[in-house]
């Protein structure tokens, strides 16, 4: 669905599709609505929003992206960017529930903002980085704490099926607010358990990108998960990990709210 002045259209199929990754790609919500204007709106509060990402989607995720989480996991402030990766099958949409796995119960929250490519490339420099965002959306990078521990990579906690969620939608350059300005939330039921500025990255966006960027050519459509600030439950003491029937928030400056219901494995729908 593309979503703007309060209706819904539907973009799917392969021409859809198109206009998405024209307007991504020229950072303008304006080429939707150009495209859209003699589509049938929709009442936005009769339809039900997925993922704003198609299931080929690659999604990079960086971790340890701010001092303050890095510290809080008793990690040296890294030289370059870390980078882990999702799979579509992972993520949920906001709305939907995210899955409590059987085989687990530490199921921790991590609340980003993403970066969406608008422009693909290879080989980016800093300086052109910007050119290529298409627009930033609510990402939650929740993560299967014990599974990510199994070893020295954090491909099994991330990748439980439908852990983690994206969402509510993509907001293209012109309509977000200057990254300087973005703060990132992290709710679980009424309490927040996570702040972050991001202006605080360690590595800002211009630089994930074009670290990215060196070792693949980034594809309109993939997203960049820029990293969560402190706060996670793994770090309590004791930790504390979600449990079925809550809700995580994750908000950001903008962005507009992604929101989930946890459910266990075997209720999930």
């Amino acid at each position: 669905m593309a979503v703007f002045e309060g209706a819904a259209y539907d973009v799917t199929g392969p021409s859809g599709r198109a206009v998405v990754a024209e307007a991504l790609a020229a950072h303008a919500a304006g080429v939707l609505a150009a495209r859209c204007v003699s589509a049938n709106a929709l009442d936005i509060d009769t339809v039900r929003l997925v993922a704003p990402v198609d299931d080929d989607v690659r999604i990079l995720c960086a971790g340890f992206n701010y001092r303050s989480h890095a510290t809080e996991d008793e990690r040296e402030v890294p030289k370059n960017p870390t980078f882990f990766t999702r799979y579509a099958s992972s993520i949920a949409g906001s709305g939907e529930q995210i899955v409590l796995p059987s085989a687990s119960s530490w199921l921790d929250w991590e609340g980003e903002v993403a970066i969406a490519i608008g422009r693909g490339g290879r080989a980016i420099s800093t300086a052109d980085a910007m050119q290529h965002v298409g627009g930033y959306v609510c990402f939650g990078d929740h993560s299967v704490r014990d599974f990510q521990l199994h070893g020295t990579q954090a491909t099994a906690g991330k990748n439980f099926d439908r852990s983690g969620a994206v969402g509510p939608w993509i907001v293209t350059c012109d309509e977000a607010p200057p990254v300087s300005e973005m703060e990132v939330e992290t709710f679980v039921g009424d309490e927040r358990m996570q702040h972050g500025r991001l202006s605080d990255l360690i590595f800002d966006v211009s630089a994930l990108i074009a670290y990215a960027s060196t070792f693949m050519a980034l594809r309109p459509g993939d997203l960049i998960a820029t990293g969560t600030p402190s706060g996670i439950g793994g770090r309590m003491d004791p930790p504390r990990w979600l449990r079925k029937g809550e809700i995580v928030t994750v908000r950001a400056t903008g962005l507009g709210e992604l929101v989930n219901t946890v459910e266990a494995e075997g209720d999930a729908s």
